[in-house]
This record gives C-alpha cells, structure tokens and sequence, in this order.
C-alpha cells in the first residue's frame, strides 16, 4: 500500500524511518533503505553513520547532540517531515530506536533493521544465540556482567571502548574466571573485521577497534565468586559488620516481599544492602532503594551492589521517616531496621502502593510489640522464625539457636 493509499484509508503515515547500518555502509542496504535516505529532508545519526551513508544523503545532516536527550527533542520537532535516523545494526536492540520509542509512537515509525553486532558475533562464532546471554555494557558499568559468569555459560558482551575489553579480562581474572576463553570481534562486517581469541588472564591485545563485542566462554576456577541462582545467598559474600539480614531469614523474606518484574523496592533500615542486592538479581528490570542512617554502612552496600552486578541499587544515606520523602512510591517494603522508632512505619504505610507489600522483621522485644500491634489492626501474616546451627560443643556437636525473629507481611488494600 503506497503512502496516499494510507492516508485513503485512514492510516497513519510514517514520517521517521529507523534504518540499521552495518560496518559495510551503503553495500549492505537494501533499494528501500537507499531510497528512504536519498528522500528524507533530515538525517540523524553519528558522525560515522553520517559518513558511512554520505554518498546517498541529499538533505540536511544532524549528528548526534550532547546530551544525547537533545537529539531526541531536535528528532520530535520535525515531526510530519520525512527524517530519516541511522542505528547500528539492529535499532531495538540496545539501539537508538528503543530511545526514541519512548518519544514517538510506533505506528509513526517505518523500521529497517540490519543484523545486530550479537547476532554478527554469534555468527561468526557458531554459537546457538538462543543459549547466550546478552548484554550491552555501552556506556554502563561493567559490574552488570557480574550475575552471568555462570560455569560454563556463553555471554557476549557489547562494550564501550577499545579499554572495555582489557577491562573486562581484569575483571574475569580478578573474579576467579581467568582461564575463561575471551574473544574479541572487531569492525564485524566492515574491510577491518577482526576476531581475536585469548585466555582471560593472559589477555594482552592491543590497537583494539573501538566497535567490539567480547564473547565470554565462562571457566569458573576453584574459589571464584559464582552467585548462585537461588535466594539467600551465602553471607560470606556480602561485606558486612554483622548488621545482615542472615541467608536463611533473608530467602524466606525474599519469599514474603514476591518480586514481580519491574518492582520498586524501599529496603529501610538497609544495612549491608542484602534484601535490596538479592531483590535487583531477580530479574534485570527489578529497582530498589536502599535507606541507610550509617554513613559507612551506605559505602559498604554501594560497594556490595558494585560487587553482585547491580549497580543501580540506589543508596539514601539518612534515617527514616525523613530519608523517605521525596522518594518515588514503592511497590514493596521491607524493614528491617528502626522500624520501632517514631513515625517509620506510619510513613511506609502511607507510601506504599495500593496492591503493594511489605514485609518486617523483629529481633528485639520493641519491635516485636509494633509488629503484634499492626497484625491485631490491620491483618496480614505473622510468623516466627527459629534457626539451630550445629556448633562445637566440646569435643561433639549441638544446637546453638539464634535469636529468633518475628516477621509480619501485609499487603494494601
């Protein structure tokens, strides 16, 4: 259907045109890509997209803006004129035109996309794309890799620089994956494609094509820090002053608060960040703030969300009630400290979503009198939890019992 018989129709016209370039530049376009490009009265794109698709463009040129969010707005402003956007590859693919969906609505778009860098790299190295895990460090922290260093997992990695791969193989080493194969696919589909195989902790390429992918054929040594799959993950490998919600308490917790995908978390009364870290792990989309009054226990859990690949746990270093306000309403709470002081579990209440829930727990005989006082008000669940560990005892073994712990988990109406 031409475009006048569209508009005959009643449809809507696309005026932007999202089209995906390869290294190869305009050999590898199609005669409908060539013909958008030429026609198109704006071109958006980087200045090596720009170049790359030069011989074809006839209208005005725009490189990308600083900030980027400037680009998106110069995009939007030409909207009812043919503008054409050049993207790597695959545009909703950790590209551009995820960006720019969140400003103009699809059925306003035409999409041309070319094959991704991952799906250039798992070409190239046989690898079944379905398996691999993928992920773009472009501009984001390396740590995010962290999670999928899985024993015998395949990940490829889209990085940001020619430093991301070096970065990357300290990373393994440094992590106890260093005899993990690291491959490095440069420039894939242009005259300087490069694809480079070396051991991690032996990693020593150099003159590194800026546009790389790194694949990861992941070799966990004797000691290295896999995070396992389950909650309630082992304390030793959070660093922590004691102040930890312990692995047994914190799974059955976890259990309580039911992450749903894309769910905002306030962990209060944080202290090493555990709930928050293990609630982020559950799915990449997962949020969480975590409210902390020690200053050094605020470093310490910025450092343990670095550590388990969630740097986007956000850390509020302040004492509730008045560390909350102004934060964005949670979909789930969990207190876990100075939930007995004044006005804390008020304010949570208040926040919380309708539908949302929240979860505290008791240690003291202080906290357990507002807990048995908001179950007798407002309902909810109310459990006690009794942990024995094994311990020397002599020369045998007995019970030692921790402290046991109240824990009621509500959910508003």
């Amino acid at each position: 259907m031409s475009d006048a018989q569209s508009l005959s129709a009643g449809k809507s016209v696309p005026w932007l045109t999202i089209i995906g370039l390869g290294e190869e530049g305009v050999a590898g376009l199609g005669d409908e890509a060539k013909r958008w490009i030429a026609a198109a009265s704006k071109v958006f794109g980087g200045a090596r997209h720009l170049e790359l698709a030069g011989s074809l463009i006839h209208g005005e040129r725009h490189a990308w803006l600083s900030p980027f969010e400037r680009s998106m707005e110069a995009v939007v402003a030409f909207r009812g004129t043919p503008v054409v956007v050049l993207a790597s590859g695959d545009p909703f693919f950790f590209g551009v035109g995820v960006t720019l969906a969140r400003h103009i609505d699809p059925t306003e778009m035409r999409v041309l996309p070319a094959p991704s860098s991952f799906s250039l790299a798992a070409s190239r190295l046989g690898w079944a794309l379905q398996d691999v895990v993928t992920i773009s460090l472009h501009g984001r922290a390396i740590d995010l890799i962290r999670p999928h260093l899985q024993p015998g997992s395949r990940v490829l990695a889209l990085t940001s620089d020619e430093q991301g791969p070096a970065t990357l193989a300290a990373l393994l080493a440094g992590t106890g994956f260093g005899q993990s194969k690291l491959s490095v696919l440069e420039a894939l589909g242009g005259a300087h494609e490069r694809v480079t195989s070396q051991i991690a902790c032996e990693f020593s390429l150099s003159a590194v094509n800026p546009l790389n992918i790194c694949a990861v054929e992941v070799l966990a040594e004797d000691g290295a820090r896999v995070l396992p799959l389950t909650k309630g993950l082992d304390d030793g490998l959070f660093e922590h002053d004691g102040q930890i919600t312990k692995r047994e308490i914190r799974a059955l917790t976890l259990s309580a608060l039911a992450p749903r995908r894309g769910e905002l978390l306030w962990d209060i009364g944080a202290g090493s960040g555990s709930i928050g870290i293990e609630w982020m792990l559950s799915d990449p989309a997962m949020k969480a703030v975590a409210v902390e009054g020690s200053a050094e226990r605020a470093e310490r859990i910025r450092r343990n969300a670095a550590n388990f690949g969630v740097p986007g746990l956000i850390v509020v270093q302040g004492t509730a009630p008045a560390a909350l306000n102004g934060l964005p309403a949670p979909d789930a709470i969990f207190i876990g400290g100075g939930g007995s002081e004044d006005g804390v579990m008020d304010a949570a209440l208040a926040a919380l979503k309708p539908g949302g829930r929240l979860v505290a727990n008791a240690v003291t005989t202080q906290m357990e009198a507002v807990l048995l006082d908001h179950h007798a008000r407002l309902g909810g669940s109310l459990i006690r939890i009794d942990i024995a560990r094994a311990s020397p005892v002599g020369a045998m073994t007995g019970w030692r019992p921790a402290m046991p712990v109240t824990q009621w988990s509500w959910v508003k109406p």
